[in-house]
């Protein structure tokens, strides 16, 4: 991917008001590669700040969030060059405690730069997060880690200032739920703490483990021990980071569904199949059907008429909340009533009322429909849908509103499904972590454009 297709990206996560066309009903066939993940290469970014050494970062993927952080290490003094997907900056620019970038806000990265500035210059002030409507995510499991490692903490009208008058300290702190942005801050906390640190009921994704992964190749001292517990001892100093994003499975899951979903055929390169172990069962059970063709590639096609299921999300390892909206456009075309149950996000339904419009039957429960124990459980939250098929969709010009950003895929597949035109309006949501997708899906029959 070159240079001037990263420079345009950055461009169009910028621009309101973006749409894509797409022409629908009609199987989706072709060759696709995945960008590295969204949910590692931000979140590499900050952690490689920890050391002042040069950092080299490759597989870095033109998407919106990107740019939008590297707008953010500017603010702060620190120069990044990306030329292609490799992604070189020097940490020892790092001048001001302060990000100092209105859109900043719109992701979460901010909220994880406390710890690292807080270990290279003892402060740090940092704007308000929102990032995307699915949901309350609240920091305050952030803004307690920074606590007991020995920082103060104030909230201001505008953000967060953080103050420590030296090395910040080890300590031990249960996480009350496995926060994969929670267990990043405990992270780059700990890595340069005195002591050792214990850190309870971590996540475990695979984006963090490729983090600690990094992190440990930098010189930090992270064990990760049974029954999600982190062990950290305290270094002095890390090294350079020098590292290779992984591929996104949450973008490669997006293709899966949408060649099972319209009775396609697509080759997703570019990820590993090992990331992708709790989708492949879910997806085989459905109908689907895999074909691992390398360490980098997956073919993904409809293998039987697809059937109803039970899906339930949970934290890793259980099934990605992110792959849930493009599982449920998926299951549409299956024989029967599908049960999904949302443990993670309690507003990750809002793609449903769209569905509606487009022919899908579909219906929303506040009752867990689902055996997994679910913290929504009697709190009146719409979590639950019931999804019947196989339905033939249908647009005639219907203009759909794109919610969040992992939605945005999720879009997508409805507008291939669906038979006649679809206009995907917010498009910049989609852009933030897809790139420049009509250009991305060239070699797929994804009637797919920009809207003028």
């Amino acid at each position: 991917m070159g240079h001037s297709l990263a420079m345009r990206t950055a461009a169009h996560s910028q621009e309101a008001g973006q749409a894509y066309v797409m022409n629908g009903g009609r199987p989706v066939e072709g060759r696709v590669t995945a960008l590295g993940a969204k949910n590692l290469a931000t979140k590499a970014m900050v952690g490689a700040l920890l050391s002042e050494d040069p950092a080299i970062l490759t597989n870095i993927p033109a998407i919106g969030d990107i740019a939008m952080t590297r707008r953010m290490f500017d603010s702060i003094g620190v120069v990044t060059d990306l030329q292609g997907d490799r992604l070189t900056f020097d940490p020892s620019q790092l001048s001001s405690a302060k990000i100092a970038i209105p859109d900043s806000r719109a992701n979460r990265i901010p909220i994880l730069l406390l710890g690292v500035l807080l270990h290279r210059l003892g402060e740090a002030h940092v704007p308000l997060v929102s990032g995307c409507n699915i949901g309350p995510r609240p920091l305050d499991f952030h803004l307690e880690a920074v606590r007991l490692f020995g920082a103060s903490v104030e909230t201001t009208d505008d953000g967060y200032s953080a103050y420590t008058s030296g090395k910040l300290t080890a300590t031990h702190y249960e996480l009350p739920y496995p926060s994969v942005g929670a267990t990043e801050t405990c992270l780059f906390l700990a890595c340069l703490a005195e002591g050792t640190s214990v850190i309870r009921n971590v996540a475990t994704e695979p984006e963090i483990l490729a983090l600690i992964t990094m992190l440990n190749a930098m010189g930090a001292q992270i064990e990760l021990d049974a029954n999600r517990m982190l062990t950290i001892e305290g270094v002095d100093q890390l090294s350079g980071a020098h590292y290779a994003i992984l591929g996104d499975r949450i973008e490669a899951a997006s293709w899966a569904c949408l060649a099972a979903a319209t009775n396609g055929d697509i080759t997703v390169a570019g990820i590993q199949p090992t990331s992708l172990v709790n989708f492949f069962g879910p997806f085989n059970a459905v109908g689907g059907g895999i074909e691992v063709l390398g360490e980098s590639s997956v073919r993904f096609f409809r293998r039987k008429p697809l059937q109803r299921t039970m899906l339930e999300t949970d934290v890793y390892p259980g099934f990605a909340t992110d792959w849930q909206q493009p599982f449920g456009i998926m299951l549409t075309q299956a024989d029967g009533t599908s049960v999904v149950h949302e443990t993670v996000y309690e507003r990750r339904f809002g793609y449903l009322d769209d569905l509606r419009r487009l022919g899908a039957k579909v219906q929303l429960e506040k009752k867990c429909l689902g055996s997994r124990p679910c913290r929504f459980f009697e709190r009146g939250h719409a979590h639950s849908a019931l999804i019947t098929g196989p339905t033939r969709l249908v647009s005639d010009n219907l203009r759909l509103d794109v919610p969040d950003l992992r939605a945005g895929l999720a879009y997508v597949v409805a507008g291939a499904l669906a038979e006649g035109r679809t206009i995907l309006l917010n498009a910049d949501l989609i852009e933030r972590g897809y790139g420049n997708l009509p250009e991305r899906v060239a070699d797929l029959s994804l009637d797919l454009t920009e809207a003028t």
